[in-house]
């Protein structure tokens, strides 16, 4: 479904080069539903599980609605029009930042593995290519595979030794190559259907729980495909279009919902980390890559196969991509005032907020099993716990707030708009228009292969 939905979003979308991920923003619903079913009475096991995939399915396919209602009624591009790049500043970065839990504390959890990782890629990728020309743009996009077979190879090896025989159990699954016989439980081909679990089952509680998630994945993914368009070369995406792909990211959790995908999509930080680090910002790679999506999924053992790298591996990757995202956040500061202290203001207080309320929910969370918004109605506590523990919607919603409210009508070259209102036209950016209807008639005197 993963590989469906990013065809669907580069060819009718965005037309960005990013992939449609699995959106962590849905664990907390779903999760809700696991539990609702934990004390129920079953014949086995296998039935409690049927039972929650129809339930989660069920919740997956109205939530779906509201985002193609938000999206096809431009309600959200509406909303984006509020948005400065003052705005966009701390959104871009929560993105990347929002997920530092799944960075150094993941590779702290198999050092010798994870830290050796991070340490060739940087070496590798920055420092090597820069030797000779040709080793330049080999490099440059195929470090990062080079640093994977590499440091594979090292943790295979230290597997085969010995070396993680006599550990503890947690340490044995994050750094053995076979942990949980992956590649041996898997089955040679599994072809998904709709309904494979029967017919979906609606709860109306568990679909406003998902509508939450489903916000979320919004915001989520607008972040996302700012620092996309910024890594691509692209013009940032004007308010409609991105009320298009909110529309078909609904369409795509429709779909998620009637395979049994159990979490809807949003767009892919790692993905957009990687335009950055190897600088091929194609649609026609990323829909090629779909193909190898879609086949790895249903010929199991070989998707089990790349599944059994330790997930340290991963973890140092992600300390790279998850920065690179952010920092091309910290570059739409400079459209605005860096001199204004309201500008400083509000980056600040979104940022901080941004990373420090999720973090707190996520703590009471894992303290207590509940967020900190409990009342008698459960589906009311799901929205307000799952809006409150991402980052990106944390810190759209202050920043946009913030912007909208302090001196914002004396401030509008200091909040960048005079760069940004031109991109948000619907018939495409106006300064092309006024440059070709120059009086002086400008461009006749530029060479062609300039323009």
């Amino acid at each position: 479904m993963s590989g469906l939905n990013t065809l669907l979003q580069t060819f009718l979308g965005t037309r960005l080069p990013t992939v449609m991920s699995a959106s962590f923003a849905f664990v907390i619903p779903v999760v809700s539903i696991i539990n609702d079913f934990r004390f129920r009475n079953f014949a086995d096991e296998h039935e409690r599980f049927v039972h929650t995939m129809r339930a989660i399915q069920g919740a997956l396919i109205v939530s779906s609605f509201l985002n193609i209602i938000i999206g096809y009624s431009k309600a959200w591009g509406n909303y984006l029009r509020f948005c400065s790049p003052v705005v966009i500043v701390p959104v871009v970065c929560v993105v990347g930042l929002g997920l530092f839990e799944r960075g150094f504390p993941q590779v702290g959890k198999c050092v010798e593995i994870g830290l050796p990782m991070l340490i060739l890629l940087v070496i590798f990728q920055q420092y090597l290519k820069n030797l000779h020309e040709r080793t330049h743009s080999l490099l440059e996009r195929f470090a990062l595979l080079f640093c994977i077979v590499i440091i594979w190879s090292f943790a295979a090896v230290l597997t085969a030794g010995g070396a993680y025989n006599n550990v503890s159990e947690k340490t044995k699954q994050h750094c053995r190559t076979d942990r949980s016989y992956l590649t041996s439980s898997a089955p040679w081909i599994k072809i998904p259907y709709p309904f494979q679990w029967g017919a979906p089952i609606f709860v109306v509680s568990h679909v406003f729980g998902m509508m939450g998630s489903a916000l979320v994945s919004i915001a989520e993914s607008t972040g996302t495909y700012y620092a996309a368009a910024r890594f691509a070369g692209a013009t940032p995406p004007p308010a409609h279009v991105l009320s298009r792909s909110v529309g078909l990211q609904g369409i795509g959790m429709l779909l998620d919902g009637i395979f049994g995908s159990v979490v809807g999509s949003t767009a892919s930080v790692e993905n957009v980390g990687l335009l950055g680090l190897t600088r091929v910002g194609s649609r026609r790679v990323v829909q090629i890559s779909t193909a190898f999506m879609i086949f790895f999924s249903i010929f199991g053992k070989f998707g089990a196969f790349f599944a059994s790298i330790p997930f340290p591996i991963f973890a140092a990757i992600y300390c790279v991509l998850f920065g690179l995202v952010a920092s091309v956040g910290v570059s739409f500061i400079q459209f605005t005032n860096n001199n204004s202290l309201r500008n400083l203001y509000i980056l600040g207080l979104s940022l901080f907020l941004g990373i420090s309320v999720p973090q707190y929910f996520s703590e009471f969370y894992a303290s207590s099993g509940h967020g900190p918004v409990k009342t008698d109605a459960g589906w009311f506590d799901q929205i307000l716990n799952s809006i409150f523990s991402s980052a990106p919607t944390v810190a759209l919603l202050v920043g946009t707030l913030l912007d909208n409210t302090l001196d914002a009508m004396h401030t509008g070259v200091d909040r960048g708009l005079p760069w940004w209102v031109p991109f948000q036209n619907r018939k495409g950016d106006i300064r092309n228009e006024e440059f070709y209807s120059f009086p002086i008639k400008i461009h006749e005197h530029i060479p062609t292969r300039f323009l």
